[in-house]
């Protein structure tokens, strides 16, 4: 079985405070996306991409698989406006022969292969599948003004992260249904159980934060500075 990989890297690097969208943002001396072609390069059962990207970043997203050596046929495509709707674009773009597409962020640096392989392994199984981890932290309802209205019980709560993987045809499937009753989701996972769907959770891992911030940004540097600056995401499990 081979899955098709998207790559959501469309988004911009305002909110980093750089003129270069986010996915080409450096981090240890390579752009995000470069740590996510690097991780799926590694996944066997993976035999295609989809990359999105912000429009003119052709060029540059090309030397970054070499860089990656990601030896696979990969799409290059312009984004949509949403994260929604490039992930509808670029599944329009995957093979209608792949029996699961994994998606994953870009500004996700430390994802690991066995992230990636662990998702596919348990979508080709259940049919849907996200990397996630249980909520830590004691959370609190706030209503205005910045007044606590109640303590939410963390028991069963979890972070969603990417990888998410699910079956093409129940991913197609979710996104034809939301785009026709105009649902907007802030993740797949969500799309596919309005569909009546499971989606089983697979062990995510602290590290694969997603970067938004200046201060995000500083925290992965760290962490790429304590790994002996390699460039590459590391080869073994979550961590």
């Amino acid at each position: 079985m081979k899955a098709s990989a998207i790559i959501v890297a469309a988004g911009s690097g305002v909110r980093l405070g750089y003129p270069t969208p986010k996915a080409f943002v450096p981090l240890g001396g390579a752009p995000l996306l470069r740590y996510a072609l690097a991780a799926i390069a590694q996944v066997e059962t993976i035999g295609e991409a989809v990359v999105t990207l912000p429009p003119g970043m052709e060029s540059a997203a090309r030397a970054e698989i070499r860089h990656a050596g990601l030896d696979l046929p990969v799409k290059l495509t312009p984004g949509g406006a949403e994260r929604q709707d490039s992930v509808r674009i670029a599944l329009e773009l995957t093979s209608a022969l792949a029996e699961v597409v994994v998606i994953h962020d870009a500004a996700r640096p430390f994802a690991t292969p066995a992230s990636f392989a662990a998702a596919i392994t348990a979508a080709a199984r259940a049919g849907a599948a996200i990397a996630a981890i249980p909520l830590a932290d004691t959370l609190k309802r706030v209503s205005e003004p910045n007044l606590i209205v109640e303590t939410v019980p963390r028991a069963n709560l979890w972070l969603a992260q990417t990888p998410q993987a699910f079956r093409r045809d129940l991913l197609v499937e979710a996104h034809r249904r939301a785009l026709a009753a105009g649902i907007v989701a802030t993740d797949d996972a969500d799309l596919v159980q309005r569909l009546g769907a499971a989606v089983e959770v697979v062990p995510g891992a602290s590290l694969n934060f997603k970067i938004t911030t200046a201060q995000d940004l500083a925290i992965a540097a760290a962490i790429v500075a304590a790994r002996a600056d390699r460039p590459e995401p590391p080869r073994g499990a979550d961590g």
